[in-house]
């Protein structure tokens, strides 16, 4: 590394957040960035550690210490050159990615570790910024047409390395603009939806043809696609959301976490929200039921809004404030996580499940609730009553939609209800049909949506070409 000892000498700084009370006023995006200079002695830190386990934690094979070198030198564009590699988005990953290979940095086994996913995000913004990223047109076209279904990570990923092998590629979009959950899940303070627009733009400059609001099983065909097309990429998510079924969940003022944040998220674009009845958290108490990023995005989305209060509920027992690292590392670790979201205003009660709800004139007042013990079994005498105007059902997906595309294909699907398909070829059970992102492998990362796309586009491209030049 550039400076051998720089992980002796720098402590680990990273990017600060606005204070709550400015940032809950507005929707955009409050991180302040690390300056160059503060950039450069944070990759500095970046040690020679001969084994990178960082590289066992990054779903995408990031070549981090050959980055955070480059950074060092000052050498930003071939910095941007390597990271974009194996990285369709950074920009996307560096805002929203959860950053598993921090966690499993060589230096983090006795100390904290490198800002990884800062100086991934200061590479790809500066790049924007320089204009080094330009449309990697094709130099010689196939005359093979792909159709990729679905327009969130995996989906662009797929399409945008497919594009670039010199296939004719066309995303189908069910919603009015490509992102998926990027742009509909995920609120704008946490990532702007500028950035997915920008790559939109260049993946189209390289030849990829969007067509939105088209909702394929709906509005086309699987039939009329397999005809048409030489393969097909299924890469529509996992949508299905968890359900809570116990008394009471039919009363208004109970809904899913993605009826929620979506309808937020067309508001600031200034897009038709749809038909459905507004939920708005503005004068209510509202509680949040399930404890991972949804459930924070929930929360601040719901702060912003103007509720009254906000409680997130969590039926795992809390966990540790620190993660004994001699047990997990270089493991994802078990320990309490607190959000941008949660700092802006929202109690947290854990070991916590929902019993019932109950209400007046049909409209939700009352969670019942009792507190339960390590094996999710209530504990007796602890039952308690939350008051709630709104709740939302943020306890993750168990599998993509199977009505209309999925069921008309009629393709093989997993124990968990997702397209059966293995990591290698990503091929389904249906002839020249391959799956990836969440509705191959079921929710999970968009860091783990943008590597199924990368290696579903490999795969296809080998299979239509008989070998291939795209990376997995």
């Amino acid at each position: 590394m550039g400076k051998v000892t720089g992980f002796l000498e720098i402590d680990r700084s990273d990017r600060r957040y606005a204070p709550a009370s400015d940032r809950i006023r507005h929707y955009k995006e409050f991180v302040i960035p690390l300056s160059e200079e503060a950039t450069k002695d944070q990759a500095a830190r970046c040690m020679s550690c001969g084994i990178p386990f960082c590289h066992n934690g990054c779903p995408v094979n990031n070549q981090i210490p050959d980055w955070n070198d480059l950074v060092y030198k000052g050498d930003w564009e071939e910095a941007s050159r390597n990271l974009h590699s194996t990285n369709n988005f950074p920009e996307f990953t560096g805002r929203v990615c959860p950053a598993p290979c921090e966690a499993s940095c060589t230096l983090n086994i006795n100390d904290a570790p490198v800002t990884i996913k800062s100086i991934e995000c200061a590479i790809v913004d500066r790049a924007w910024k320089e204009g080094w990223l330009k449309p990697e047109v094709a130099a010689h076209k196939t005359g093979k047409k792909v159709a990729v279904i679905g327009a969130g990570p995996a989906g662009l990923a797929c399409a945008q390395q497919l594009a670039r092998a010199g296939h004719d590629v066309h995303v189908y979009e069910k919603f009015a603009k490509p992102g998926g959950l990027l742009r509909y899940g995920i609120p704008d303070f946490k990532m702007e939806k500028h950035h997915i627009d920008r790559r939109v733009e260049q993946m189209t400059k390289e030849g990829v043809t969007f067509h939105c609001n088209s909702h394929v099983g709906v509005d086309v065909t699987m039939d009329s696609l397999i005809a048409s097309y030489d393969a097909v990429a299924l890469a529509g998510g996992s949508e299905k959301p968890r359900d809570l079924p116990i008394p009471g969940r039919e009363l208004s003022g109970v809904h899913f976490a993605m009826d929620f944040l979506p309808q937020q998220n067309r508001r600031v674009s200034g897009e038709r929200w749809g038909s459905n009845e507004p939920i708005i958290a503005s004068g209510k108490h509202v509680v949040v039921i399930g404890g991972g990023d949804t459930g924070s995005d929930c929360i601040g989305t719901s702060v912003r809004q103007g509720a009254l209060s906000v409680t997130q509920l969590e039926i795992m027992p809390k966990p540790p404030e620190k993660e004994n690292k001699l047990l997990t590392w270089p493991q994802w670790p078990l320990k309490l996580r607190t959000s941008s979201s949660h700092e802006e205003g929202a109690e947290r009660e854990f070991a916590v499940n929902t019993v019932s709800f109950s209400g007046e004139d049909g409209a939700v007042k009352v969670l019942h609730c009792v507190h339960v013990d390590g094996k999710m079994q209530a504990i007796p005498g602890t039952e308690f009553d939350l008051k709630a105007d709104l709740v939302l059902l943020a306890m993750g997906f168990v599998a993509p939609l199977h009505e209309g595309m999925i069921s008309d294909l009629g393709v093989k699907l997993d124990g968990r209800g997702n397209v059966a398909a293995d990591t290698l070829q990503y091929k389904s059970s249906v002839e020249k049909v391959f799956a990836c992102g969440d509705m191959r492998r079921g929710q999970s990362l968009v860091v783990w949506a943008i590597r199924e796309g990368r290696q579903c586009a490999s795969s296809i491209d080998k299979h239509l070409m008989g070998a291939t030049v795209l990376p997995r």
